[in-house]
């Protein structure tokens, strides 16, 4: 009778290393029976449904933290959108972005839409030069706080030189849109910012110190909380108002201090071009700790960057663009919107605000005005809002000095979240 032959399971590949020899003793190793479930595939099962959990339990959080995200950012930027305010949608979502680390994506926007758009070349103004003669011949009230004085105005300023060569007629002129007592106290003119960017203008504002108060209005965000002043040219006041400007840039970016009614937001930086406004309404430029030092004449300090112009001549380093100096605008572009304020020999003010303006186009103007110190203010169209006001029939009329400023002209007649400086009849 044949012997069956013994048959002895030899491991697969998949069990190398793992089973033994059948003479193996018992528990020296792993041995299976024909048919039983593979071991390394049973880990493997164990282990993928462990995974998947893990996955599950990790994808759950994730989500759940990207909803609270999405719900924060929304609850955020959506009262960013309905504060109170005329800021443009634009204008209030980069300001959102800024406040929350996202400068470099506003920046990226703002260098794509300045290549896209950039400033035309050659050409001329349309319409020419604007006339903005006065409409009344009556004198102002006086200021809020103030009573009216007798006396006489400060001599008128000669024609600014226009920087575009050769002049268009009527450019530099100087022309009266409010009187005070009978006596010219704003004027308004109009010049190209430079010899490439002709169809532009700049629009100058000039106000006679002796007829005129400053004022310094605070933003509800810029510099926030409550002051003497408030955010907005209120109805009562408006009689007697002659003029409005932007500040600076938001504090954070202004290198440059906040200082009004005996209170410090941020302390004074010595050698920052200062816009200083003195117990009396009488208002200068300086470099502050050199022109002008804190004492009990002192009402308000506004601090920006560096003085532009000084001692009648426009700061060399204007041709740098540094961003670091005199601060990012639109991704770093050259020609853009900005502003500027300075005072003359006489102590008139002089406010420039202009499209396509660089640094140093800015700086030129401000000196073909006779100005002797001059600071940069806010740049970018939706910040600038040069304005005056004529008065008809008992009303008060805003006007842009530019119509590329984007602000409405009664913009300083609604809450303002950044500050800005009023002037009124003295």
């Amino acid at each position: 009778m044949t012997a069956e032959p013994r048959v002895t399971e030899r491991p697969t590949s998949r069990d190398q290393g793992l089973a033994h020899s059948p003479a193996s003793p018992p528990g020296g190793g792993l041995r299976r029976r024909p048919g039983s479930p593979q071991p390394r595939r049973r880990l493997g099962t164990v282990w993928r449904l462990v995974c998947r959990l893990a996955r599950t339990r990790a994808a759950r959080i994730v989500a759940a933290i990207l909803v609270v995200l999405m719900l924060w950012t929304g609850w955020s930027l959506g009262r960013a959108l309905t504060a109170p305010g005329t800021d443009t949608v634009a204008a209030r979502v980069a300001e959102w972005a800024r406040d929350h680390h996202l400068n470099w994506v506003v920046d990226r926007l703002e260098d794509v839409q300045y290549w896209l758009h950039p400033p035309k070349t050659g050409g001329e103004p349309a319409g020419g030069i604007p006339s903005v003669g006065i409409a009344n011949t009556g004198s102002q009230a006086a200021a809020p706080g103030h009573t009216q004085e007798a006396g006489t105005g400060t001599p008128g300023p000669p024609p600014v030189r226009p920087p575009a060569n050769p002049p268009l007629p009527h450019e530099g002129q100087w022309q009266t849109v409010d009187l005070v007592r009978g006596l010219p106290a704003v004027r308004v003119a109009y010049v190209r910012p430079d010899n490439v960017h002709t169809s532009y203008l700049a629009g100058l504002i000039w106000m006679d110190p002796k007829l005129v108060v400053a004022k310094m209005h605070p933003g509800t965000t810029d510099p926030g909380g409550t002051w003497p002043e408030p955010s907005l040219i209120p109805p009562a006041w408006r009689s007697s108002v002659l003029a409005g400007t932007n500040g600076g840039f938001r504090l954070i970016g202004s290198k440059g201090g906040y200082y009004a009614h005996g209170r410090t937001v941020i302390p004074l930086r010595d050698g920052a071009a200062s816009f200083v406004i003195r117990q009396d309404g009488t208002a200068t430029v300086a470099d502050w700790g050199r022109d002008a030092r804190m004492g009990p004449d002192i009402l308000a300090v506004r601090q920006n960057l560096d003085l532009l112009v000084d001692g009648g001549q426009v700061n060399p380093t204007c041709v740098n663009n540094d961003q670091g100096q005199w601060g990012a605008a639109d991704g770093g572009a050259f020609y853009i919107a900005r502003s500027g304020i300075g005072i003359t020999k006489t102590g008139a003010l002089v406010y420039v605000a202009g499209p396509a303006m660089s640094v140093c186009s800015l700086g030129n103007v401000l000196q073909a005005a006779g100005v002797v110190r001059g600071m940069a203010l806010d740049m970018n169209p939706g910040w600038i809002r040069g304005t005056y006001f004529t008065h008809e029939n008992g009303q008060t009329i805003p006007h842009k000095l530019s119509d590329q400023m984007q602000p409405p002209p009664d913009r300083l007649f609604h809450i303002s979240t950044r500050d800005f400086f009023a002037f009124y009849a003295r």
